[in-house]
């Protein structure tokens, strides 16, 4: 019998028990169609990502305060004076600026939204990718004069102002009336979380929010090289300043990129886990299976042994129905798989990222499954003795 003829003889065997063979198969299946999911869900969100903070550009970096330590924050380890200081003694600089952010409403006219006010400076808009669409954003004599200016999302802007264009038009923040100066265009980005901005200048929101403080500070220096000496610099400056040990922690690009690998890479190490859990017990409920279907055929063995069939022959083609079977559950596992990778990446809003290396890996593993736990079938069938096969009833 070749090859052919034992892949159609195995195919009929697992045709004629059909929901017996997928329920077998079930757990190879759940174990395919996880790690399908799943790595196609994290490399498309990992590719969505990247693309994030290549837009903020390599030579950013943000200081923040360390909250893992034991020591609670007093509130004020960041002033406006440490920015003029940070300034001044470090010569890498291009730029830094305060960041202060806190959710409030925003009252239109008639309605009023929630959104993320956040103070901050000009130069936040040459370290972030906004696109203004009407109007502009804050200048150095917005910040320096505490202007009550403003820039909002336009989606915000239609929602507050539905019949007339938002700019010049008033909002009112903390009871502070402020005028929107510029629109910026609707964050699309899929880690957004439909969160709406707010932009005015950081002494502004001091005065709206008296005992609010400075959230962490961003800096970008004149090329990517001068990254971690310009931010170690500002930590020093701020530790003497506050008389502080430890409490601050920087972040660069670089640090951004390998903390989203270690998360992808738990996550990936966590699902292979239980997939190799989900396969290892499919495994075994295949192996069951054809060791239940040696016994239900033992009178076929022994015919085809009579008619000049050797051990051989009985082995390949038990193997051949393990891997078979194993390849269907397989296949099915997939076909769920790259839907489920849809529907998931669907309501995140990124793309899943398919490759081709996962798929065909997917087929190896099934063939190996079938080819491990087919054995000790095959090897049964093809041990028994024709003549007590034929006996059996």
């Amino acid at each position: 019998m070749n090859l052919g003829e034992s892949i159609r003889v195995a195919w009929d065997s697992i045709r004629a028990n059909m929901l017996r063979s997928i329920l077998t198969t079930l757990g190879i299946m759940i174990g395919i169609t996880a790690v399908i999911a799943v790595v196609a869900v994290g490399q498309g969100g990992q590719q969505s990502i990247m693309k994030e903070m290549e837009k903020f550009g390599s030579n950013l970096f943000q200081i923040t305060v360390d909250w893992r330590r034991d020591e609670l924050p007093t509130g004020r380890e960041f002033t406006m004076n440490d920015i003029e200081i940070i300034k001044a003694n470090v010569p890498e600089l291009e730029y830094l600026l305060p960041c202060a952010q806190t959710y409030s409403t925003i009252k239109g006219r008639d309605k009023s939204k929630t959104a993320q006010i956040l103070g901050t400076e000009a130069d936040y808009a040459r370290l972030h990718p906004l696109e203004i669409t009407a109007g502009r954003f804050l200048t150095n004599s917005d910040c320096q004069g505490r202007r009550r200016v403003a820039v909002i999302d336009e989606e915000m802007a239609q929602e507050l102002f539905p019949r007339a264009s938002a700019l010049g038009k008033r909002i009112v923040i903390g009871n502070q009336p402020l005028v929107i100066c510029g629109l910026v265009k609707a964050e699309s980005s899929p880690f957004s979380m439909g969160i709406k901005y707010v932009y005015i200048p950081t002494q502004v929101w001091l005065d709206i929010y008296p005992d609010g403080n400075i959230s962490y500070i961003e800096g970008g220096t004149h090329s990517p090289e001068e990254v971690k000496v310009a931010m170690q610099n500002s930590i020093k400056i701020l530790e003497r300043r506050h008389h502080s040990k430890d409490i601050y922690q920087g972040f660069d690009l670089e640090q951004q990129v390998q903390a989203v690998n270690k998360v992808t890479g738990v996550m990936t190490l966590v699902i292979a886990i239980i997939a190799g859990f989900s396969l290892l017990v499919g495994g075994i409920g295949v192996m069951n299976i054809m060791l239940v279907s040696v016994t239900e055929r033992t009178r076929e063995i022994g015919l085809r042994m009579a008619l000049g069939a050797r051990r051989r022959d009985i082995l390949i083609q038990f193997l051949i129905e393990a891997i078979v079977l194993c390849l269907l559950g397989g296949v099915i596992g997939m076909t769920l798989g790259i839907g489920g990778a849809f529907l998931i990446s669907a309501l995140a809003k990124w793309p899943p990222l398919i490759s081709w290396t996962t798929v065909l890996l997917a087929f190896a593993f099934s063939a190996a499954i079938g080819i491990i736990f087919g054995i000790l079938p095959a090897n049964q069938a093809a041990n028994l003795d024709p003549i007590e096969a034929l006996r059996r009833d």
